[in-house]
């Protein structure tokens, strides 16, 4: 009965398992490629691309410090950004490299700091800055 358990827990182990071949990308302060000694982020790449890729980019404590998705080598979707803490810090939307839509830039405590509109990766309409107390 113990062989049929280990058996079943090996076979599902290597099922489960992703076969893509993973590396980490290292970055320092400026998002230069740098060692892993000298990163404060960094991203883990797999060699299996996709039309639609999302990418991960993870501070050094391994919490994320953004998402974004890209589409032939240029951000496409929904992006989002995090505090070094884990909090959501902004919120939008790529269409084609370039800023489109509604962006939302928050405060740690998760209050809007900031709202606007993008249309093809320019400023347009009113944009309004809040208070962080409010």
């Amino acid at each position: 009965m113990k062989i049929t358990y280990i058996l079943f827990f090996l076979l599902f182990s290597f099922f489960a398992t992703d076969f893509s071949a993973q590396e980490k990308i290292w970055f320092d302060v400026n998002w230069n490629i740098t060692t892993r000694d000298k990163a404060v982020y960094y991203r883990v790449t797999s060699e299996n691309k996709t039309e639609k890729e999302r990418v991960i980019d993870y501070y050094i404590s391994g919490k994320k410090v953004k998402e974004v998705y890209y589409v032939s080598g240029k951000p496409d979707g929904k992006y989002s950004e995090y505090y070094d803490s884990g909090e959501l810090k902004t919120t939008g939307k790529f269409e084609e490299g370039l800023k489109d839509g509604t962006w939302k830039t928050y405060y740690k405590n998760g209050k809007i700091k900031e709202k606007g509109r993008y249309k093809k990766g320019k400023k347009v309409g009113v944009w309004k800055i809040y208070y962080k107390n409010n």
